[in-house]
């Protein structure tokens, strides 16, 4: 019963978000998700519905790291997004933080990924 509230309350704030930030081919949306064991981020053009870039800690040049869901991960996994969003000519942003708090390793993950060059 806990588990549930708490899960419903995540989607309604996660939903809340979602009519604000909007990605489009200019500024696409930075979407952040941290599973327990794992980060994937990837930037959307919401216009189109499609992904532009996708980087996870399951990549191929990261997966040897062994890195997972902690603020060490998060830093490396955002320098390592920045870098490859400048590179397909991506440099402003909409940071969705998926209805988790500006807090711990999602701050850590945006900070490393403006260090990278992108602006949000």
């Amino acid at each position: 019963m806990k588990i549930q509230k708490k899960n419903t309350l995540r989607q309604k704030r996660i939903w809340r978000l979602r009519k604000k930030v909007i990605g489009s081919a200019e500024r696409p949306r930075l979407c952040v998700h941290f599973s327990n064991k794992h980060i994937y981020a990837q930037a959307i053009n919401d216009e189109l519905g499609t992904t532009l870039v996708f980087k996870s800690t399951l990549s191929k040049d990261l997966r040897t790291q062994s890195l997972s869901a902690n603020k060490s991960g998060a830093e490396t996994l955002g320098k390592v997004f920045g870098d490859e969003a400048k590179k397909s000519g991506i440099s402003k942003v909409v940071f969705d933080r998926n209805g988790r708090r500006y807090h711990g390793c999602v701050k850590t993950f945006a900070e490393a990924a403006r260090e990278a060059g992108l602006e949000f």
